[in-house]
């Protein structure tokens, strides 16, 4: 190995001393070429990772068209395969660049003087020349004995081109494959209720009865018949159907104007899905009668038609018309009277082939 570089002697500039810098040691890539290929390999690898995991990320994504609809555990794999890919694509791109820079381009001590704003014209020649020398530093190219250059480090220079080219894919194919995705949000505009449909516990589908709805009890509600359903079938409707049961004193309770007979002796369904991005609304506190989102803590008043008292959310939760049949259990008078789930610019009122739009915020 070479001897490190003289350390001078600390000068004294304005009454402080200046230390100057360290002796300079050179890394072992620099004084043996062995160390020097085991470097350049180990940042190869690295890019070949990145390279690997957009690989991995793209696999999982079009792959998930062969998984079972619905199928939460599929859903899950997929989506940890994808992350996985995506995480070693821009991970090795990044602790590549790291490990060229630490091992193979130049680390020798540099120190320029504080100077004026504007530098002089030889300084600012200087700058860039060592912009170009830097260039030239990375190893990717130095100029030979005639000056014409020639080109060395082929390997790091193909895996980190190819690993920047394709990880951008990573993220943009799963972007640009959504676009053909169905975006009829009408759909939302019906669901499975409809006159006479009783409503049963989720998930066991047991019809429930008046009776047995208590002041402060809560049901968690789906639709009569949801059960027998394929299950790619059953998921999709039950993402726009689930509902809350809730029971009150009926002199709590706060009827708006045209939903007169939308209740039964203080009992009220609510849709469950929360209208700011659609995360279940599930969190009843029986004393002030409040409906929590535990996504952004939107909150409802189910006293008061559900509507918004406190976070993001922009409209109260859509009111499920019930009553009691000849039984005793609880029925569906209708369907809700508008779209469930979040807000969209265009939503439609009424059926799709009489559809006015009304504009919505986000």
């Amino acid at each position: 190995m070479s001897t490190p570089e003289h350390h001078e002697e600390p000068q004294v500039k304005n009454g402080f001393t200046d230390p100057g810098l360290a002796d300079h040691r050179p890394r072992r890539a620099d004084v043996e070429p062995k160390a020097d290929k085991r470097a350049e390999r180990q940042v190869a690898a690295l890019f070949t990772v990145s390279i690997i995991g957009t690989v991995i990320a793209l696999w999982a994504y079009f792959t998930k068209n062969d998984m079972e609809p619905g199928d939460v555990a599929d859903i899950q794999s997929t989506n940890m395969w994808i992350g996985l890919g995506i995480a070693l694509a821009m991970l090795g791109i990044g602790f590549g660049a790291i490990h060229w820079a630490k091992t193979l381009m130049r680390d020798h001590e540099m120190v320029e003087e504080r100077h004026e704003l504007r530098s002089s014209d030889e300084a600012r020649e200087g700058a860039i020349q060592n912009l170009k020398d830097g260039a030239a530093d990375s190893g990717l190219a130095t100029p030979d004995e005639s000056g014409t250059g020639v080109k060395r480090r082929s390997v790091l220079k193909g895996s980190l081109i190819t690993a920047m080219a394709i990880a951008p894919l990573a993220v943009l194919v799963p972007q640009i494959g959504n676009m053909g995705a169905d975006w009829n949000v009408g759909k939302f505009r019906h669901t499975m209720w409809a006159p006479g449909v009783r409503l049963t516990r989720d998930p066991d589908g047991t019809p429930i009865k008046a009776a047995d709805v208590t002041i402060g009890s809560v049901f968690h509600v789906i639709p009569d018949g949801l059960n027998d359903l394929d299950h790619h079938h059953k998921m999709d409707q039950k993402a726009k159907a689930v509902v809350l049961l809730v029971r009150l004193d009926p002199k709590d309770l706060k009827i708006r104007e045209g939903r007169e007979d939308w209740s039964f002796d203080g009992i009220v369904a609510y849709s469950k899905i929360c209208t700011h991005v659609g995360c279940p609304v599930a969190l009843y506190e029986q004393q002030t009668h409040h409906l929590l989102c535990p996504c952004h803590q939107s909150t409802f008043d189910v006293s008061d038609g559900a509507k918004v008292v406190f976070g993001p959310a922009k409209r109260p939760l859509p009111q499920l018309p019930i009553a009691v049949d000849d039984d005793g259990y609880i029925v569906a008078q209708n369907d809700f009277d508008e779209p469930v789930g979040p807000s969209y610019w265009e939503r439609l009122k009424g059926d799709a082939g009489t559809a006015t739009v009304e504009e919505e915020s986000h």
